[in-house]
């Protein structure tokens, strides 16, 4: 047990590690799969509707138990057990961390300042759920008296990808008379492109800031306002097309807005961690409130497995150890994530945000300089179309990538052969990186193939050969549906949390946001001056008079 809180990398486990890495580090697992035919047996788990098959790792069976010695030297079962019972694990902010309790769907009470903050949490779901019952059945209407239609959800951050990824997910779970658009870009070209064809009469906008201060959000919140004010020419209309998520009780008001419409949530909610919370309206008004508590039910449920089972077999651990694995031993600086689901489009992104926000630290916990490689560089796009793109650098490129494939065992389509298509790229494409092709297979393969003539071959073989040995875990779901979906999402959030355990970081503060956001404002207020900027860097200073010159040269052509 870490009772000094030292580094991970003197703990025991480390140095025991780091011993079987030299043993292991230049194994093919081709030779492995070979000498092991039960190996899938031995490295695969499922829990509801989910199968993690972590087989093509570059892995033995002692990797897996040194690699849970290393999370109990680093008190996981500790930080775990604190997290859930809602201490203030966010040390720099002060905060618990309690997206867990958002879908605690037992009798149990959670508690922050001694407070069983449940009955408020059940509070504002049964809002939310009565409020979108009345836009989904038409009861809800607009200032001239038509039914909604149309769902605007403008937010940024976790307020925009957790929502617009779940939505894009639960498509075939979609009211047939609504639709939902996501604003989050302040490039006035993003929203007008969603204003354009859209009916005032017949939209309703949700505003997701929690301090109703974020300077994108309100930026586009008040973009929108002016479109449904010319149209419907009366202030009384606001209250009827646009509600909030936040806390700020007072400049929600101010912007027009019921508070009866504004639907709560708490500082012990992160934004990437937000879907969950009132953040997701959007969600319960496309999906309907028994496909919410679904999804809330199937986070729920990983919540458990996460909490209860040993760590050998427990799946977000493991995922997590070897992510550990491969980027403080092996070095490698990025992991894929690969869905082979077009519904599951948006999950790489929302995945950066969940992880690299996260874990994309270089200080520890206690406020020291780390000297060890932490959160990985998250990237992906959905696995078929990857194909055609980047996956020449996976197979045969220089840099070990390691990366998730996910793919539904059912599919919602009509068109069964697609979806057979699709799942058999998604496998070869893992046995292809796991096995590779050695240069008497390549030439026998040239010889084989009737559209590649065998002359000259010396000349190009080489290129033609896959080293392999590249790992991946396989992540098959049963079928795509609210509660497989937030098992799914539940899984990466405590994957992520147990490697900010193992490097000491703080997994819930993001202070790395705030420099940029404090210097836009400065530089947008430098644009506004008469007079060119010195307050910055020669480059900036440059580039920010440029721009000025350029917009007010611009304006006086117009003029």
């Amino acid at each position: 047990m870490n009772k000094k809180n030292e580094p991970f990398t003197q703990l025991p486990a480390y140095g025991k590690l780091k011993d079987h890495y030299v043993r292991v580090k230049n194994l093919h697992m081709r030779r492995l799969f070979s000498v092991d035919p039960n190996r899938f047996k031995k490295f695969s788990v499922k829990h509801n509707g989910l199968l993690l098959d972590y087989s093509k790792n570059r892995i033995t069976t002692e990797t897996i138990p040194l690699l849970c010695d290393l999370a109990r030297e680093a008190n996981l079962e500790q930080w775990r057990e604190r997290m859930f019972r809602g201490d203030k694990i966010n040390n720099t902010e002060n905060r618990a961390v309690l997206h867990t309790a958002l879908r605690n769907c037992s009798d149990k009470p959670v508690y922050v300042r001694n407070k069983d903050i449940m009955p408020e949490i059940r509070s504002v779901i049964d809002k939310m759920q009565y409020f979108s019952e009345k836009i989904r059945t038409g009861e809800w209407k607009g200032h001239t008296g038509k039914r909604i239609t149309s769902i605007i959800n403008i937010g940024i951050g976790g307020s925009d990808l957790g929502p617009k990824m779940v939505y894009q997910a639960l498509r075939p779970y979609h009211h047939k008379k609504l639709r939902v658009y996501f604003v989050s870009n302040v490039d006035g070209v993003h929203i007008d492109e969603i204003l354009e064809p859209l009916n005032p009469e017949t939209t309703l906008v949700i505003i997701s800031s929690k301090t109703f201060t974020t300077q994108e959000t309100l930026s586009n919140a008040y973009v929108a306002r002016e479109w449904l004010l010319q149209r419907l020419n009366d202030e009384k209309a606001i209250a009827k097309h646009f509600v909030a998520v936040s806390t700020n009780k007072k400049a929600v008001q101010a912007f027009g807005i019921d508070s009866q419409n504004m639907f709560e949530f708490w500082d012990w909610v992160g934004g990437r961690y937000s879907l969950w919370s009132a953040i997701g309206l959007s969600i319960v008004i496309a999906v309907g409130s028994d496909n919410f508590n679904k999804l809330l039910l199937g986070a729920n449920e990983m919540d458990e497995h996460f909490q209860e089972a040993p760590f050998e077999q427990n799946m977000p651990v493991i995922m997590a150890l070897l992510g550990i694995w491969y980027n403080n031993f092996f070095k490698t600086e990025s992991h894929g994530i690969f869905p082979y689901d077009d519904y599951l489009r948006s999950l790489p992104m929302y995945l950066e945000q969940a992880d690299m926000e996260s874990n994309g630290k270089s200080v520890d916990r206690n406020g020291r300089k780390v000297d060890y490689p932490t959160g990985p560089i998250i990237w992906g796009t959905s696995g078929i179309n990857g194909q055609h793109a980047f996956y020449q650098s996976l197979h045969q490129g220089t840099k070990m990538i390691p990366a998730d494939f996910i793919i539904s065992l059912k599919t919602h389509s009509h068109y069964q052969e697609q979806h057979n298509i699709l799942f058999s790229n998604a496998l070869a494409q893992t046995e292809a990186l796991m096995r590779g092709r050695n240069i008497d297979e390549t030439y026998a393969d040239i010889q084989a193939s009737k559209h590649r003539p065998v002359t000259g071959i010396s000349k190009r073989i080489n290129h033609m050969v896959f080293e392999g040995n590249n790992p991946t875990n396989t992540l098959l779901i049963d079928k795509l549906s609210p509660r497989t979906l937030g098992s799914l999402l539940a899984l990466y959030e405590h994957k992520i949390f147990v490697q900010g355990v193992i490097w000491n970081l703080n997994s819930f503060d993001q202070w790395g946001v705030e420099l940029g956001k404090q210097l836009a404002k400065q530089i947008l207020n430098d644009i506004h001056q008469p007079y060119g900027t010195r307050s910055h860097d020669a480059s900036t200073n440059a580039l920010v008079n440029y721009y000025r010159d350029t917009i007010t040269e611009n304006s006086a052509i117009r003029a």
